[in-house]
């Protein structure tokens, strides 16, 4: 009766089962960015309308005497906060984002990532649905509070995708499916950057994008639990040929409780240059995701609904770029023309030399608002490349303990997010190309001393401590049968 449903059920499904876990990841990426990346949007319109500087003092008219000012009527949803304040409420998130990766990983570890995951997307889907209620009522603090929340249960969200990964996505799929699924932040923020500043436009109430983006990330729990389970073993549907196949190629692959050797992990090489790498690539996407859309606004003029889609529009291009190099690089690979570790090297060196050069071009661009867009895209276009270069990374190091590689890689990356914000918010007070220049340098100076690091000290391989309770085991068994023969020579003496 059970093998008869599961047969009748895995008919409904075309798309192997790992294909459809790898969409669902992808969706939860961009319900997760959505819901990360809607304050940046709508902070623009939140705050009461500064003076600003003129062109002389280096930003610049806005086209055609046309307003970029705040399109909000109600002058009770207008605050009265300066860019510092700005900046600790941008960067409040971050400071719950970091603290749950580590819980997030080793979780989904030892008990499966599908409610890690789901629970962590679902709790941040709620506390954005509050946000509007929470910013209404004056204090910004609260709203920081709220923010911090909303990190607390995105936290989870890498780390969990990661352990789920790891058994489901065979090595030679490793790169595009981990391309694909991770790729979700940028179609998210796409989504979140330009559908805000269209909603906000026409209800002319900033609220509506976080009632929005919040509603979708309850659905896409729901379907979530329904679709998804956290590995192959426990899948009620899945097909028994894709099944004996993952087991053949997920072999090193344990689904068992594992005690995690933190020592090894904390002592690794390779993990502290993917950790130097994830950080370079954080500051310059969170410089780009969390301060772009104000940049627009202050420095360029555009109107909301124009800076909504111009912001999205880099975003378009990382996406194409990182599942086209995601395919690209799993080729180049299979086909032996790159050694895993070099084309690691290779990519990561791309989206990060690349974008920190066309980021500072876009500085110097001047008030050419349209060259200035068209620098900022060729330069998240390159750091697609990440995705199929240090992204998945942490697979190739340890399968078995990818969850809590990505909670630390991750986690640490993610105080960038801290940093970053506040930073901008401390050294772009009054708006102007000058100071901007410097905060776009500084992210060229990051993104380049951590790629240093990371093609002197990173690697592809697999890490020895990735099986060091299998092979401390075998190691034990081989001594028991020495032993054994040892005994037997004495008794035949």
């Amino acid at each position: 009766m059970l093998i008869g449903w599961r047969l009748s059920l895995s008919k409904w499904f075309l798309i192997p089962q790992r294909y459809i876990v790898a969409i669902m990841g992808f969706l939860a990426v961009l319900n997760a960015y959505t819901m990360r990346i809607a304050l940046s949007i709508a902070i623009t319109e939140m705050v009461v309308p500064s003076n600003g500087s003129t062109a002389a003092d280096g930003s610049c008219d806005a086209p055609g005497n046309t307003s970029s000012g705040p399109i909000i009527s109600n002058g009770d949803d207008l605050y009265d906060w300066d860019e510092e304040t700005q900046g600790i409420i941008l960067s409040s998130f971050y400071w719950g984002y970091v603290i749950t990766h580590m819980p997030g990983g080793i979780l989904a570890e030892k008990f499966g990532g599908k409610y890690s995951l789901g629970i962590g997307i679902l709790s941040t889907a709620i506390f954005t649905l509050l946000t509007p209620i929470v910013a209404r009522v004056g204090d910004w603090k609260w709203l920081c509070f709220l923010r911090v929340c909303v990190g607390l249960g995105e936290g989870t969200t890498f780390p969990a995708l990661n352990a789920i990964l790891a058994k489901w996505v065979p090595v030679g799929e490793r790169s595009r499916l981990g391309s694909l699924t991770f790729a979700g932040s940028l179609l998210g923020t796409v989504l979140g950057n330009s559908v805000s500043g269209i909603l906000i436009k026409q209800t002319q109430d900033w609220a509506s994008v976080f009632y929005l983006f919040g509603g979708l990330g309850v659905v896409w729990f729901v379907i979530w639990t329904l679709l998804c389970y956290s590995d192959p073993d426990s899948h009620p549907f899945i097909s028994d040929k894709e099944k004996e196949f993952l087991d053949k190629e997920l072999a090193s692959v344990s689904n068992e409780n594992k005690d995690i050797p933190w020592k090894a992990i904390w002592t690794s090489v390779p993990l502290w240059a993917l950790v130097a790498a994830q950080i370079g690539h954080d500051w310059g996407f969170f410089t780009m995701v969390t301060d772009l859309p104000k940049y627009m606004k202050d420095v360029l003029k555009f109107r909301i609904d124009e800076n909504g889609l111009w912001s999205s529009l880099p975003y378009v291009v990382m996406w194409l770029v990182s599942v086209g190099c995601g395919w690209l690089c799993d080729w180049l690979i299979k086909k032996n023309y790159m050694h895993i570790t070099f084309a690691r090297k290779f990519f990561t060196t791309v989206a990060s030399i690349g974008p920190a050069v066309f980021i500072v071009g876009a500085g110097y661009s001047g008030c050419d608002r349209y060259l200035a867009v068209a620098l900022f895209t060729i330069a998240m276009g390159l750091m697609g490349t990440f995705y199929c270069g240090m992204k998945v990374n942490a697979l190739d190091l340890s399968p078995n303990f990818a969850g809590t590689l990505m909670a630390i890689v991750n986690g640490i990356g993610a105080i960038s997010g801290i940093i970053t914000p506040y930073l901008i918010g401390a050294l772009t007070s009054e708006h102007t190309l000058e100071q901007w220049r410097l905060v776009f340098w500084i992210t060229l100076g990051v993104l380049a001393v951590t790629n240093v690091i990371y093609v002197i000290f990173a690697s592809g391989e697999e890490q020895v401590w990735n099986e060091i309770k299998k092979k401390q085991a075998e190691y034990d068994k081989h001594v028991d049968l020495e032993i054994g023969k040892i005994g037997e020579k004495q008794i035949k003496y």
